[in-house]
């Protein structure tokens, strides 16, 4: 089979699944943490759908805050959650896609997302895998924001 089919077997992710992104879309645009939700490329042939976060919910001097999503025809999806301060960066990322160095489903661990570990997630229906992360990242808010307070 051809790899740009998307089989599993194949190690592809296949294309991008243009109902789960718009999906996804009003899920990010409804959402009081997300201040802009948009595709990259364009809405008409979304391959990325980028959310930036309001930095006025997080403490001190946040400049940048954003979550990168993808998803597959074939289920897989990347979500990657990021933060940029001054010149720091601390991020992560919720995986599946065939790999050889971690279970399908995976975690790149924060601070660098380096470092993966195995992941198991109770659903993987797209709002499910959503609220998985956006309640990792309010976590992560008021980390930030209890450290801030003990400084």
């Amino acid at each position: 089979m051809d790899p740009s089919s998307g089989d599993p077997a194949s190690g592809s992710t296949g294309p991008p699944d243009r109902q789960t992104l718009r999906l996804l879309e009003r899920q990010l645009a409804s959402d009081p943490l997300v201040a802009v939700a948009e595709f990259e490329p364009d809405s008409h042939e979304p391959q990325l759908l980028r959310g930036t976060l309001d930095t006025e919910r997080y403490p001190g001097s946040e400049t940048a805050a954003q979550i990168d999503i993808r998803w597959f025809t074939t289920g897989d999806f990347s979500i990657h959650y990021r933060e940029v301060r001054g010149t720091d960066q601390w991020e992560c990322r919720w995986d599946r896609h065939p790999n050889t160095h971690n279970a399908r489903v995976h975690f790149h661990e924060p601070p660098t997302g380096v470092e993966v570990s195995n992941l198991e997630l109770s659903s993987l229906h797209p709002l499910d895998v959503y609220s998985t992360v956006f309640e990792a990242i309010d976590q992560r808010i008021e980390t930030l924001w209890s450290d801030s307070s003990s400084e």
